[in-house]
């Protein structure tokens, strides 16, 4: 009598699991990040006062973001970023800040540009997508990327000032040496991805002059960038620095009216709707002057909607100001309410009490250092604040170098800053511009710990 089949063997529950997975990898994802989702919901720690004080600093601080620098500094950021894209050609970007360009001179211009910015790590973003999609090499623009928020003259002579002229000499030469030196790096680890962009820019710009000259589109930028300079110009205990400060209206309305006479007599734009919108501009600034933002809210949009109904070319910056709107501003957001929840603003409690902080970086040693950069790049810093912040935490028992580590990571990265990057440059690129920032703010931060 022959024996039956042995009968076969039920498959595990991993292995329909991995089934499933490779078989509908989107369905699978879906429900991983549902569930996901669920849980988190399901074991919120409410009722906890760190977690729910957490939440609430998480919330302030993306309200805070929101009213003093998205409509001041990030809407004026995505007009000019816009304008890149549609005026300035490309030929001069490859020319002066491309892969094949001198290295000094590209380094320098890239330096020098995001020197004279003085804005934060998020306002940078546009401007930096700006010239990197319009051919400028890896290296410059990262160069460019870092020095905006690290190396602005005002930072370097606050930090001086406050912190002492032995510190801010060392951030000073750090910051321009990071700019230069992380670029080239950068540029070297992916020098045949770099050759082969090149290649492919060489062969579309040679025509890409643009229509306007060369004096029109620096007046352009120029009135631009002055525009959101001033708009932004922050309080500091200086009495040259809060002279200009408290002409900083006036002189943002002159820049204004410059631009918009330049726009009539230089690119032909009809007079009539720009003098309304000007009217409308100047009522709102004496009728409310503690609401600066309402205005410049009323100026970017009648300026996007007047240029959208010029030419083709305003119809392009309206379109391009727009792309870098809806790509970077919920990245932002949502960024800086997770640095909140995590970090809280200065001074404030968030997840991580900040006695860890000043625990963990109470000394001179590689360990507190590297914390301190680490800190530094997920924390968010507007224009000038990482100084004062600095100041206090040295007054809680802050080594020297984990200080200076602080300062030449945290203002040139930020958590909504990573996101937003990555978005340009990916994620490879973007963790190794990180960890670069880490590596050296921690190693410049050690050396200046044990020499002084």
């Amino acid at each position: 009598m022959s024996e039956s089949p042995a009968p076969a063997s039920r498959p595990s529950l991993l292995d329909h699991l991995a089934n499933f997975w490779r078989s509908q990898p989107g369905e699978a994802r879906l429900l991983l990040g549902m569930s996901a989702i669920f849980l988190a919901i399901f074991f919120l720690p409410l009722g906890q006062p760190r977690f729910e004080n957490a939440v609430l600093e998480g919330l302030r601080l993306t309200q805070w973001y929101a009213r003093e620098h998205v409509i001041l500094c990030l809407l004026p950021a995505f007009v000019i970023a816009g304008a890149m894209a549609v005026y300035i050609s490309q030929g001069a970007v490859m020319k002066h800040l491309g892969p094949d360009a001198p290295k000094p001179i590209a380094y320098g211009v890239a330096s020098l540009a995001g020197t004279l910015l003085a804005v934060c790590s998020c306002t940078v973003l546009p401007l930096f997508g700006g010239i990197y999609r319009r051919g400028a090499g890896l290296g410059p623009a990262i160069a460019f990327l870092y020095a905006g928020p690290a190396i602005n003259v005002m930072a370097i002579v606050v930090t001086a000032k406050v912190l002492g002229a032995e510190l801010g000499i060392a951030r000073a030469l750090g910051a321009i040496l990071f700019s230069v030196v992380i670029g080239a790096l950068m540029h070297g680890l992916y020098r045949r991805e770099e050759a082969a962009r090149a290649a492919k820019g060489a062969r579309g710009f040679a025509e890409d002059e643009g229509g306007h000259p060369l004096k029109d589109i620096v007046a352009l930028f120029g009135l631009m960038v002055g525009i959101l300079v001033f708009a932004n110009w922050a309080t500091a205990d200086s009495p040259a620095w809060m002279a200009v400060h408290a002409w900083k209206w006036p002189i943002t309305a002159l820049l204004a009216a410059l631009l918009g006479l330049l726009l009539v007599r230089r690119w032909q734009w009809s007079p009539r709707p720009l003098l309304v919108i000007a009217a409308l501009v100047g009522a709102v600034a004496l009728l409310r002057p503690e609401w600066p933002e309402l205005a410049m809210v009323i100026g970017i949009a009648g300026l996007m909607l007047q240029a959208s109904r010029e030419n083709a070319a305003g119809q392009e910056w309206t379109q391009q100001s727009w792309d870098f709107t809806k790509q970077i501003l919920p990245l932002l957001l949502g960024g800086v309410l997770i640095a909140g929840l995590l970090l809280g603003r200065p001074g404030h409690e968030g997840l991580i009490p900040s006695q860890w902080v000043a625990w963990a970086v109470g000394d001179n040693s590689l360990l507190s250092t590297l914390i301190a950069a680490v800190l530094g790049a997920f924390m968010y810093f507007s224009t000038l604040t990482e100084v004062p912040i600095v100041e206090g935490l040295l007054g809680a028992g802050m080594g020297k170098g984990p200080a200076l580590a602080l300062l030449l990571a945290g203002p040139a990265l930020s958590l909504p800053n990573m996101l937003v990057i990555r978005t340009v440059l990916g994620t490879e690129k973007t963790v190794v511009y990180c960890l670069l920032v880490i590596v050296m703010a921690t190693l410049t931060g050690y050396l200046y710990g044990q020499l002084f």
